[in-house]
């Protein structure tokens, strides 16, 4: 019987003359539309050959069935990867998922500009080449009060290529209780090696006194370098030494200080019932030489490494070789200007910015949003066991870690489906929802939903449980 079928499989030449292939060929390459036949037809005998219980049958081996199998496929390989999603996880800075989401505003305004040329590194009053990072310096020394700024890829990039630059063959004192290690196991000490500079550890994990910066001060030191530790808090007995007092210190000593504020805070956060956070602006006030930042965290902008500071040293850097091996694309520098100039107004950014307007969000307004989707979830799937609950967010991406931020979400048990393959379904459907398990449910938090998503995740919940 598998002898019988295989020999009734379609050709690929009699499949590519059938109307419905005829029609991919109009949108597609041929070799693609083949390539896609050819794999359906090799999985199709695969399934014949290992079939031990007579599942396969004349159904399977018909030009019907063979092309909805390559159409799936010719869908899948189409259809692009990196594709738009809803956030129902609750951690707003998600990085799995892009983390910050850009204003609409500022996607608006580039879309016409990047169909074309751009301005990218020329100027335009001498018709000369000049540096692509220069069109972001105006508004970040405007924003921040240092003297010039400059652009890497990414933050972690931006503290290599400053260490490179300013440090390369000497030392850098650094307290223990900064020697961080985030996401993608980024280690300080393991990038303070790549960048050519030797890291002299000081103090211990939990203490550091600015007597033990001044004690490791050798004439091969170049400089103090403070780093933020963005994603963890040491809580209890602890003593850091304060921006000012290691810009007093270096000072005296004829050393540069490096800041690393890891999330770069522009604005006080407290006006979003946030702690505080260092911002660049105080940083640069209180001397610090060199400061560094991520542009894709609290600005919500491009994957970028902002390095901002005293005009001679920021132009070593720009000149060093490693910079142009990390500099940013068009795309990054227009995403990252336009989304700065919204800080000019930090009281609009929660009606401009969805990262602020996440933050921001009243716990009044997250319960009607999450009632409604309950609401919404019942209707179209009444077999549900549907719940409205409180829940609990975070920012993510290693910005405020202890940070709870209140919230609300819908809690969702399918029967006779566990609460992971719900969750499966839910990220594969075309809505591409990420939610959360917990307690052995489904949770939809709403904080990092829009309002206007809720009836597409009450359709898809309707849809993948069926």
């Amino acid at each position: 019987m598998k002898q019988d079928l295989l020999k009734k499989l379609p050709a690929v030449c009699d499949l590519l003359r059938h109307a419905n292939v005829i029609a991919w060929l109009e949108q597609h390459p041929r070799q693609l539309v083949t390539d896609c036949i050819r794999d359906a037809l090799a999985d199709l005998r695969r399934q014949i050959l290992e079939d031990s219980t007579g599942r396969c049958g004349p159904m399977h081996v018909t030009d019907e069935f063979v092309l909805r199998v390559a159409g799936e496929l010719l869908r899948e390989r189409t259809t692009p990867h990196l594709r738009a999603a809803v956030n129902a996880t609750g951690v707003i800075l998600h990085t799995g998922l892009g983390r910050a989401v850009w204003p609409a505003c500022v996607v608006d305004s580039m879309v016409e500009d990047l169909k074309g040329y751009v301005t990218l590194a020329v100027d335009r009053d001498t018709g000369e080449r000049s540096e692509r990072d220069q069109r972001l310096e105006y508004i970040l020394t405007e924003l921040t009060g240092a003297e010039a700024a400059t652009v890497a890829n990414n933050n972690a990039a931006a503290t290599m290529l400053v260490l490179a630059a300013l440090a390369a063959g000497k030392e850098v004192i650094v307290s223990r209780g900064q020697l961080i290690e985030i996401g993608g196991a980024f280690r300080l000490p393991d990038v303070m090696v790549q960048s050519g500079a030797r890291l002299v550890e000081v103090g211990t994990t939990n203490r550091t006194h600015l007597r033990d910066y001044d004690k490791a001060i050798t004439p091969n030191t170049a400089a103090i370098m403070r780093v933020h530790p963005s994603n963890f808090r040491v809580v209890g007995f602890t003593s850091e030494v304060p921006i000012g007092e290691l810009v007093e210190l270096a000072r005296a000593r004829g050393l540069v200080v490096i800041d690393d504020l890891g999330a770069g805070a522009l604005v006080g956060l407290e006006q979003f019932g946030l702690p505080h956070e260092p911002t660049a602006g105080e940083s640069i006030a209180a001397g610090a030489d060199v400061v560094l930042f991520s542009a894709d965290k609290l600005i919500g902008a491009a994957q970028g490494g902002v390095i901002i500071g005293k005009k001679a040293l920021v132009e070593r850097i720009r000149k060093h070789p490693l910079a142009r091996a990390v500099r940013p694309d068009k795309a990054c520098l227009m995403a990252l200007e336009r989304t700065l100039h919204l800080f000019r107004d930090p009281q609009k950014l929660p009606d401009r910015h969805p990262l602020y307007r996440m933050l921001s969000t009243p716990p009044a307004a997250l319960r009607q949003r999450a009632e409604a989707l309950g609401a919404a979830i019942s209707a179209a799937a009444p077999t549900a066991n549907v719940q409205v609950i409180q829940s609990e967010s975070y920012l993510g991406s290693g910005s405020l870690p202890m940070q709870v931020l209140p919230s609300f979400a819908v809690r969702v048990v399918v029967p006779e489906m566990r609460p992971a393959e719900l969750a499966r379904r839910l990220r594969l459907s075309d809505a591409a929802i990420f939610a959360r398990i917990e307690n052995d449910a489904v949770l939809l938090d709403v904080r990092t939903m829009t309002d206007h998503q809720v009836p597409l995740v009450a359709a898809t919940v309707a849809q993948v449980r069926a």
